[in-house]
C-alpha cells in the first residue's frame, strides 16, 4: 500500500489555571500527529506497510512532541494516540497504524513506559475534533493521569487522509484528588 505523509503538525496545550486556581508550573501536554495520504486500496488492502508505517510515526511524532515540551523522555508520565480518518478512508487503516507497531515504538523512546497505550480511532471531515485519551505511562490505573487532549486541524483529514497523532504530558491532571471507591 502506499502512504504518504504530506504534513507534521505539532500542538503544545499549557494549562496555567483550573477554574480560576493557578497551575504552578503549567500542566503541559503535547500532540505530534501526521496526516498521510492513502493510495486507493478499497477496503481490503493489505495492512503489512500500516504496521511499519506506525512504527516509523511512533518514533518521529514522540521525538517531536518531546521537542515541543522541551524535557527529557523521562520526564514524561502521560501519554495516548489516535487515528482520524477521512470519509474515504476504512477505519480499519487507522487502527492498523496506531495499534501493532506504534506504541512499542512510543514505549521505546520513554524511560519507564510500560502500559498500553489508551487510543481512538474514529471518521471525520475534516477539521473534526480528535479528543486523544491519556493515562499513565508507568501505572495505567493512576487516577491522576486519566484526561484528553484535543486536536482540530482545519483542514485535516481529506476524503483520502489519515491524521495519526500521539499525545504526551509531564504529569496528570491538573488540581487531580479522584480516588479509586
Amino acid at each position: 500500500m502506499n502512504v504518504q505523509v504530506t504534513r507534521v503538525i505539532v500542538h503544545l496545550v499549557e494549562r496555567c489555571a483550573e477554574l480560576g486556581v493557578p497551575v504552578v508550573p503549567p500542566h503541559r501536554q503535547a500532540v505530534a500527529a501526521a496526516v498521510l495520504r492513502m493510495a486507493d486500496e478499497g477496503t481490503d488492502g493489505a495492512l503489512d506497510t500500516l504496521y511499519a508505517t506506525g512504527a516509523d510515526l511512533g518514533a518521529l511524532l514522540t521525538g517531536r512532541a518531546l521537542q515541543a515540551l522541551g524535557c527529557k523522555p523521562a520526564d514524561i508520565q502521560g501519554y495516548g494516540k489516535g487515528a482520524l480518518v477521512g470519509t474515504g478512508v476504512p477505519l480499519e487503516y487507522g487502527a492498523a497504524l496506531i495499534h501493532p507497531r506504534l506504541g512499542k515504538a512510543v514505549r521505546e523512546c520513554l524511560p519507564g513506559a510500560t502500559t498500553i497505550m489508551p487510543s481512538v480511532t474514529k471518521r471525520g471531515a475534516a477539521g473534526a475534533c480528535l479528543d486523544i485519551p491519556t493515562h499513565g505511562i508507568a501505572d495505567m490505573w493512576s487516577f491522576d493521569h486519566f484526561d484528553t487532549v484535543s486536536l482540530s486541524v482545519p483542514d485535516s483529514p481529506e476524503p483520502d487522509e489519515v491524521l495519526i497523532a500521539i499525545a504526551l504530558a509531564e504529569r496528570g491532571r491538573p488540581l487531580a484528588r479522584v480516588r479509586p471507591g
